[in-house]
């Protein structure tokens, strides 16, 4: 079994835009409506359009802060990398690069564009 989290979004194409430039995911289903994004050729994340098909316990649009109590937690072996790329495309920065002393390892907290909270976090131990 392994996690395939699925979001709700005003704009599914700007929000997988962001997703790709900033996380380095890629697209592996595209469209308006639903999206699968990828890493390795693993989806990881899933985007739904609020008002696309029909789906009674997705939430809803007026209820906010979207995600309250979740955050989108992506781990990678790259931190530098992802830190510099969410720096190049000046995506909102909530806590910029630390330690975390528990786990030994870095961490930056972000927000997407639809003010979801994701953390970008190296590998156990990677310092």
């Amino acid at each position: 079994m392994r996690p395939q989290p699925l979001i709700a979004v005003n704009d599914v194409p700007a929000t997988s835009r962001w997703y790709q430039l900033v996380l380095g995911l890629e697209s592996s289903h595209g469209g308006a409506e639903y999206e699968q994004l990828s890493f390795d050729g693993r989806m990881v994340l899933q985007l739904h359009h609020w008002d696309a098909h029909h789906h009674p316990h997705l939430g809803s649009q007026e209820v906010q802060p979207w995600g309250n109590g979740v955050l989108l937690w992506f781990q990678t072996d790259q931190f530098d990398a992802a830190v510099q790329r969410a720096t190049d495309h000046q995506a909102e920065i909530l806590e910029p690069p630390r330690l975390n002393p528990n786990a030994n390892h870095r961490e930056i907290w972000l927000k997407d564009p639809n003010g979801y909270v994701v953390v970008i976090a190296g590998a156990y131990g990677d310092i």
